[in-house]
């Protein structure tokens, strides 16, 4: 085997790394084959005059990705063939919700059969973020982040300095970051994001019309949450209230009871916010769309069937544009399209 292994010593690629890539390039080319037995890290760092700690995370990175496997007293072996030739993909995503498993779903449909995606999803939890990228860091060939964190009072924020930290250590050829953007990783970058601050403000500027009807605005947003939302929704809001003079309150959730009134807008971003919402205007036979207003954030196919107003980006176009810029090994930043979806509840 050790004739099909190269070592470049003026190479600024690790060595780890190096080895990894030879034993790949072998498989694929048929060189090694399944159930092959490969040398001891012992005898692979003699023959390489490496030290052991390089072989060993080398055959550490093979494991991960099911290249090699091991088998007490017999030592290692190739275990996999099929995937070799495969893109590997570690797709991270911060929860688990209809519009994020679009996004998802879309970039599967689009990467291709020449691919291999593992999802994770790390519940904006920075710890088990931070373990999943330590753990993965040198088993793929490219990483898919959706970046959204929550402190430990339950509040959004999109980046904390541990883990730009690690994400800084990720190549930049190989990192993607989907659907939040923030200054201060580095510049080079692959962004495929929303901009929450003017994407809220733009869209409710479309609806401007059919909105200054309404005589006050409410916008549900939780201020603490297992699943906390970008502030910058709050800025966005705000600035379209004050820029056209509209009365508006901001509330945590629709609470029990609510009082409700004529000439009132709801903008929900929940899911629970929503139905609460829907449930009261029906048992106080309010009319919607004519007495009461709701737009509700993110799009979904029970919102289209409701008629409920919507204001949001288009997940599918950012999971497919995802899948293509790795396809076609293109670098840069895209922003993609935020819509208001004018239906019967507005």
């Amino acid at each position: 085997m050790f004739k099909f292994i190269t070592i470049d010593e003026n190479s600024r690629i690790p060595k780890y790394q190096q080895i990894v890539d030879s034993i790949i390039h072998n498989i694929s080319i048929g060189k090694l084959t399944m159930d092959q037995k490969i040398p001891s890290i012992n005898m692979f760092s003699e023959e390489f005059y490496l030290s052991r700690d390089t072989v060993e995370k080398a055959y550490g990175i093979l494991k991960k990705r099911n290249i090699i496997t091991s088998i007490r007293g017999k030592g290692y072996y190739i275990s996999r063939t099929e995937l070799i030739s495969k893109v590997n993909i570690l797709f991270l995503v911060n929860k688990l919700s209809t519009y994020k498993m679009r996004i998802y779903t879309s970039f599967l449909e689009n990467i291709g059969t020449n691919s291999h995606t593992d999802l994770h999803i790390y519940h904006c939890d920075e710890s088990l973020f931070l373990n999943l990228i330590s753990k993965y860091k040198s088993s793929y060939d490219y990483y898919v982040i959706m970046p959204h964190f929550k402190t430990e009072d339950l509040k959004h924020v999109s980046f904390t300095d541990k883990v730009i930290k690690e994400i800084n250590k990720i190549p930049q050829e190989k990192l993607i970051i989907l659907d939040n953007a923030k200054p201060g990783i580095e510049d080079n970058l692959t962004e495929i994001y929303q901009d929450f601050e003017n994407d809220i403000y733009d869209a409710l500027k479309q609806g401007i019309d059919k909105i200054s009807k309404y005589k006050k605005i409410m916008l549900i947003y939780p201020e603490r949450s297992v699943y906390p939302y970008p502030r910058r929704i709050l800025t966005g809001f705000r600035k379209f209230c004050v820029e056209y003079k509209l009365d508006f309150e901001i509330l945590n959730e629709i609470y029990p009871d609510m009082i409700l009134k004529k000439g009132d807008l709801f903008i929900t971003i929940e899911e629970s916010d929503l139905v609460n919402l829907v449930k009261q205007i029906r048992e106080d036979e309010f009319i919607l769309g004519k007495e009461i207003g709701i737009i509700s954030y993110n799009e979904t196919p029970l919102k289209s069937l409701l008629g409920i107003t919507v204001m949001s980006t288009d997940f599918k176009i950012m999971g497919e544009t995802a899948a293509k810029m790795i396809l076609n090994k293109q670098k840069g930043k895209v922003k993609v399209p935020f819509n208001f979806i004018e239906r019967e509840s507005l």
